[in-house]
């Protein structure tokens, strides 16, 4: 499910940040009824702080590609495949046998069609799912468009969520307190519907299209240990990934079928990644990486509303638990991260630490290239609030590659705006003019609206000439 607020698990954005702005964490939940909701962050106003506590940054290399291992990709499979966000287990393994269709229903924004056209398009191709658009009496996934004030009505704080058993958002709340909808009762999926705002931005929508169609037809859960994956509560990745359309094509193997148990399918799954992945190699022993409930929870205190102190102390708690676990991966990462901008108008010296501190974590983790993107720019607001132009452009260049390869409009537009400001401290106008454009081309898609977009541009120019101010 995708969340509202700071406080959801997928659009986590809240006006403490940039990142905020252009990560647009914003999660999704697959059952509201009986499960808590995750949500991404929801764009926000940049409030960075004017006085950079730091001198210069030495910052790690960005991570490495990831590495899509039989035996890591035989644990994410079981690790997304039989339990929910809420932790409770599924005991059976279920999809859609046959044939899917797709269609929207509700005062659908012209772009909808044209997004969801391109993902049925990559999951016929890359996940080998025989889903197309269009309506039919045998298996049907609708898309319904639903006025924001009402989705909020039914479900506080998301976004977007995906449901089984029902065909509309009226056969929803109908039947929302019983176990028609819970995902924990289903034998072999149907029918399922996937409630979107209708008021929402395009790349809003398109994000919610990627996870909630593919929770819709996969995984269920969600985890934080997993870098290059929609089905994370980071909500960094806002396009299925090639980690996704690899278990998707796992999912919807000849060799796996509804109903089948957890040793069933365990036992079932290295013929079935040795020909959806025969570069993966054999699979080996699993070696289980689980993630505990305090951590997930503190997470969740962390990006919830509530007072400053209580969601650093979250914070700080999701910290030590990664500590104590031993983690160096995007779970260490995002707990920093979380910490970062938390801290970023209270106590900016600490903000700074916990970004470069994230930044080491992303960068030892193959795939986290998105987390590196965020804190780069995060970083290069810093640099541009204290006059460092240079270092500015230089962390937006390395940011721009992935926001570009996941089509992330919104952190496009704000990686622009800043270097439109970066190239006018150096008196580039020429060059600052470009971005200016470039930044306007993104802009649209990722915000929604002009004003929202000319707020952000505003934002960093404030940040732009407290910089210049430091340079006089």
């Amino acid at each position: 499910m995708r969340s509202a607020s700071f406080g959801r698990n997928r659009k986590l954005v809240t006006v403490l940040s940039v990142l905020a702005i252009s990560a647009g964490l914003s999660a999704c939940t697959v059952n509201p009824q009986m499960e808590a909701p995750t949500a991404r962050a929801s764009s926000a106003a940049i409030s960075m702080p004017l006085n950079d506590p730091s001198t210069g940054l030495s910052l790690p290399a960005l991570p490495r590609e990831s590495i899509l291992g039989n035996s890591l990709m035989a644990r994410d499979f079981m690790e997304l495949g039989f339990q929910l966000e809420s932790g409770r287990p599924l005991a059976r393994f279920t999809r859609f046998e046959g044939p899917i269709t797709i269609s929207l229903a509700g005062p659908a924004p012209g772009q909808a069609g044209q997004d969801l056209s391109q993902l049925v398009s990559r999951l016929r191709n890359e996940a080998g799912i025989a889903i197309s658009t269009g309506t039919g009496a045998g298996n049907h996934i609708t898309v319904e468009f639903v006025p924001k004030r009402q989705l909020r009505a039914a479900v506080p704080n998301v976004a977007c969520f995906v449901v089984p058993n029902v065909s509309s958002f009226a056969e929803y709340k109908a039947e929302r307190r019983s176990g028609l909808t819970d995902w924990t009762r289903v034998t072999q999926r149907r029918t399922a519907a996937v409630f979107v705002p209708a008021q929402a931005a395009p790349q809003e929508i398109r994000d919610c299209l990627h996870e909630e169609v593919s929770q819709a037809l996969g995984p269920l859960n969600d985890s934080y240990r997993l870098p290059d994956t929609v089905w994370n509560d980071d909500n960094f990745n806002s396009v299925l990934t090639r980690h996704d359309m690899t278990i998707l094509r796992a999912w919807y193997d000849p060799a796996l079928q509804s109903g089948m148990s957890q040793p069933e399918v365990l036992s079932a799954l290295p013929g079935v990644l040795s020909r959806v992945n025969p570069a993966g190699g054999s699979v080996t022993r699993l070696i289980e990486d689980k993630t505990p409930n305090s951590f997930t929870n503190a997470v969740s205190r962390a990006m919830s509303a509530g007072s400053t102190r209580s969601r650093q102390s979250a914070a700080q708690q999701a910290i030590q638990i990664a500590a104590a676990q031993g983690w160096t991966d995007s779970r260490a990462g995002f707990a920093n991260f979380i910490m970062g901008r938390l801290t970023l108008n209270s106590d900016p010296s600490t903000a700074l630490r916990s970004f470069l501190k994230a930044a080491e974590y992303y960068s030892a983790t193959p795939g986290a290239y998105m987390q590196s993107a965020h804190v780069d720019m995060q970083l290069a607001t810093f640099a541009l609030a204290s006059g460092r132009s240079d270092q500015a452009l230089s962390l937006t260049q390395r940011a721009l590659r992935p926001a570009l390869r996941t089509k992330d409009a919104a952190l496009m537009s704000t990686l622009y705006m800043i270097r439109a400001e970066a190239f006018g401290q150096q008196g580039n106008q020429g060059q600052a003019a470009q971005a200016r454009v470039d930044s306007q081309n993104w802009a649209r898609y990722g915000f929604g609206s002009d004003t929202v977009a000319q707020s952000r541009a505003a934002e960093v120019a404030a940040l732009a000439r407290a910089g210049s101010r430091r340079l006089n």
